[in-house]
């Protein structure tokens, strides 16, 4: 009987692993440019697909400041890739005071990163300029495809890990 309750242990272990296959995004603050990695790490690749970045529920309201008049204040950076734009269909054109950025996905494989600077302010806090995790706690991402669309919250360590399809 023991080596059926491991084999079934073992069966519920690898079951579970699967549903672990996602995209994790992180946001770092930083002075001038503020930066979020997506980072497959799934399973599998992640392609034809979308992930929105919703930054309306954020606690400091947070908005992107990619125009020097607008919406934001001060410093002001224009959207930058910095690692992995060639995952994308097509580079996203992002408006000041706009809180959502959508990229289109290709193909992002498994421990690849796809990584962009820009500037988030908020825009109920002290200090504009100044992001913390705890401000962009509540932020949401969502992942969609031709199957399914699953969503999930940054905590207020900066970080959202959001489920895409298993292989």
């Amino acid at each position: 009987m023991l080596p059926t309750r491991i084999i079934a242990v073992c069966l519920v272990l690898l079951a579970s692993t699967s549903l672990q296959a996602g995209v994790q995004i992180r946001f770092i603050e930083g002075a001038p440019k503020d930066r979020f990695v997506l980072t497959n790490v799934g399973t599998c690749e992640v392609e034809a697909s979308t992930l929105k970045i919703d930054l309306s529920q954020s606690a400091g309201r947070l908005i992107f400041d990619v125009t020097e008049s607008g919406a934001g204040v001060e410093v002001f950076q224009p959207l930058e890739f910095v690692e992995g734009a060639d995952a994308l269909r097509q580079l996203p054109l992002v408006v000041d005071g706009q809180n959502t950025i959508e990229l289109e996905i290709a193909t992002l494989a498994v421990g690849d990163n796809l990584a962009f600077t820009i500037d988030v302010d908020d825009t109920i806090g002290q200090r504009e300029i100044t992001v913390t995790g705890s401000e962009i706690e509540g932020a949401t991402v969502s992942y969609a495809d031709a199957v399914e669309t699953n969503t999930a919250t940054f905590s207020s360590d900066a970080v959202v890990n959001v489920p895409t399809k298993d292989c």
